[in-house]
């Protein structure tokens, strides 16, 4: 029964189907937002709601019995329990909050993707390695929030009046959300020579260490990519093998 349920849980189409629910429920999720939709249809809505969470709970119960302890040495599972588990919490007036974490369900689809698996799996890997270029980011946010309280402090307090000030004014001019037309051009309007200190921190920040952490993640990813199809090979090797194993042993019976 349990070898019988846990091919049942392998199949392709068995969790293409389950990726068919989580998307359907997004769509309901994002419903119940709508005041005129949750007036027309909101019995209607509810219900859909509580089938699909009804079924990735049947789901949960039917791994758990499947995989039994191995349930849990899995952190994809883990993530499912946790997710599904946040949809169960009643909705009293203390937790209204959890029950708006409702939403993050649709993240199950990572973990029934095994290309959006490979992408998570390639961030996570590229992490401590992402922790020493924020380390140099902070450092140069840093340097660069006292340089510039000191320098336009004075005359532009708005933005650059306290060390606070400066770092948020310094992460807008990082995205290059309005840093020329709106924050630039009007101090260079008093201090000219302004864009010796905002251009170079542009290029360090923005060009350089922002594409050193995209670097990192795509090499993550691409370690990740590979690992994987070594597995897929070393697999596919082992059943050719196999086979070929069988067949020598078939062989030597009829000779012999």
């Amino acid at each position: 029964m349990r070898s019988q349920l846990t091919r049942f849980l392998e199949r392709d189409s068995t969790k293409n189907a389950i990726i068919g629910v989580i998307l359907f429920n997004a769509v309901i999720l994002g419903l119940e937002t709508s005041q005129s939709v949750m007036a027309t249809a909101g019995g209607l809505i509810g219900l859909l709601d509580s089938i699909c969470l009804t079924i990735f709970v049947v789901e949960l119960l039917a791994k758990l019995y499947a995989y039994r302890g191995q349930f849990f040495h899995n952190p994809w599972n883990l993530f499912d329990f946790f997710v599904v588990g946040i949809s169960l919490v009643p909705a009293s007036q203390g937790l209204s909050v959890l029950r708006a974490l409702r939403i993050l369900r649709v993240l199950r689809v990572i973990s029934a993707a095994p290309r959006l698996r490979r992408v998570v799996e390639g961030f996570i890997t590229a992490l401590p390695g992402m922790g020493s270029v924020f380390v140099l980011m902070a450092l140069i946010f840093y340097i660069g929030a006292v340089m510039a309280t000191k320098l336009f402090g004075a005359d532009f307090p708005e933005w650059f009046g306290t060390l606070a000030r400066s770092g948020y004014s310094l992460f807008q001019i990082m995205t290059l959300e309005s840093w020329s037309m709106g924050i630039v051009r009007p101090v260079m309007e008093v201090y000219p020579y302004a864009w010796l200190f905002f251009v170079p921190f542009i290029m360090v920040t923005t060009f350089a260490v922002v594409n050193l952490l995209v670097g990192l993640i795509v090499n993550s990813m691409q370690d990740a990519h590979a690992e994987e199809s070594n597995a897929a090979t070393d697999e596919y090797r082992d059943r050719v093998l196999a086979r070929l194993e069988a067949i020598e042993a078939e062989l030597k019976s009829r000779r012999d």
